[in-house]
């Protein structure tokens, strides 16, 4: 299926892909490398995944919602275009296939726990040696040094110890973290960036290198705001629900039906904003008169903006604001998003494939568009060890081709 979406940028079938050509083994599993190597697949890199023949990649089966076998809509979700091989990476004739395929691959990408690769004779410097052109990635909780290191990689941990959990929810009320998990999705999209920049910088002869970030790293570096206040000011930052912590009114506000959201981030805006609600005291009031200004005064200026906004229901303010100029939106619920809202059908963010056991599912489509090398959605997600012996024969073809040379 192509993802561009029929108006953005139309493609043929057989357009190339942005990785074709670059292998990625996937020692990954649960969501952080998961979600990067989806990413690299949907590019057109093939990706293989390793995985454990017992029980494979953990999200199969104790994670999420199973619905007609035993692989997990969580599974489901994170792991389209790739392809699945069962190696017993603690057996001698496993870790051979291993190595032989290492020697067929431009990237390896693993999220163990430091020193687990290692001990399973697949860490970075193993890796290299057999092919010094890999880019070799690591994901972790921590980081691979340091004195957290060694603690368990889960986003609910990070988003605690980064400070994300001490800015969520509203003021006075208790910690909560972001819903969608920004330390495990982050870390994937960091590791997808380096990998990216590592083969760039590798070249047509050039060596590998190891990338590695963490959940906790991508958690921090996602606090531009928050840092910013904390080095402004040398307070801690404190949880303001859906406000904005560099300009007002820029938040979710009550309507007579609902809420709606309103990003009058500088001084037009804000001065349309009093316009569309015909409030032109507000305006004139010394205590909204700039940014700093409504900021330090937020809870009086929600007040009186919610005051006038209860007059009419949020589809009525949202297309007066809009048309007035002022950015501003309804808050939506999953439901209308996700099988309503006609801007996600004609971006072509609905991808679906045909899985062998669950039949059409629905997926969400990468947000990637590109003018020539279309982001694609080519295979289901594989079953356990479903191209094992597929990879196997691709692997024996290359030795005979290479012994007749």
């Amino acid at each position: 299926m192509n993802l561009g979406g029929d108006k953005p940028y139309p493609h043929h079938a057989a357009a190339p892909a942005a990785l074709q050509g670059i292998r990625v083994l996937d020692l990954t599993q649960v969501m952080s490398g998961p979600f990067c190597t989806m990413i690299l697949a949907d590019l057109g890199a093939d990706v293989i995944k390793i995985e454990n023949p017992v029980h494979g990649d953990q999200t199969r089966q104790s994670w999420g919602y199973s619905v007609v076998g035993d692989d997990s809509r969580a599974f489901l979700s994170l792991n389209r275009n790739k392809r699945s091989v069962a190696i017993d990476l603690k057996a001698s004739e496993g870790l051979a296939y291993f190595y032989e395929l290492v020697e067929t691959a431009d990237v390896v990408i693993e999220n163990f726990r430091p020193g687990v690769a290692d001990r399973l004779g697949v860490g970075a410097e193993a890796v290299r040696q057999v092919n010094p052109r890999i880019v070799y990635a690591s994901i972790s909780g921590f980081g691979q040094t340091g004195p957290y290191a060694q603690y368990p990689g889960y986003d609910l941990i990070a988003q605690a110890m980064t400070g994300v959990m001490s800015v969520m929810g509203e003021e006075g009320g208790t910690p909560m973290k972001s819903a969608i998990p920004i330390a495990d999705l982050g870390s994937g999209m960091f590791a997808t960036v380096g990998i990216l920049a590592a083969l760039i910088a590798r070249g047509e002869e050039g060596e590998g290198q190891r990338v590695e970030t963490s959940l906790f790293e991508s958690a921090l570096a996602f606090s531009v705001w928050e840092s910013t206040e904390y080095w402004s000011t040398h307070q801690s930052p404190r949880p303001l629900g859906s406000a904005n912590r560099m300009s007002a009114p820029y938040q979710a506000l009550a309507t007579a039906d609902g809420y709606l959201t309103i990003g009058a981030n500088n001084q037009k805006l804000w001065g349309l904003l009093c316009e569309v609600l015909e409030l032109p005291q507000l305006r004139e009031d010394p205590r909204f008169a700039d940014n700093n200004s409504r900021m330090a005064n937020r809870a009086e200026l929600v007040g009186a903006l919610e005051e006038r906004l209860a007059e009419a229901g949020t589809d009525e303010w949202v297309t007066r604001l809009l048309e007035a100029g002022v950015p501003a939106g309804p808050i939506r619920d999953y439901r209308y998003v996700l099988e309503e809202d006609p801007h996600v059908r004609a971006r072509g963010m609905i991808g679906e494939f045909d899985h062998p056991v669950e039949g059409r599912t629905s997926v969400l489509a990468s947000p990637l568009r590109f003018s020539a090398t279309p982001s694609t959605i080519r295979t289901p997600p594989p079953l356990l060890g479903q191209h094992t012996a597929e990879v196997r024969e691709e692997l024996a073809r290359r030795d005979r081709d290479g012994a007749r040379r």
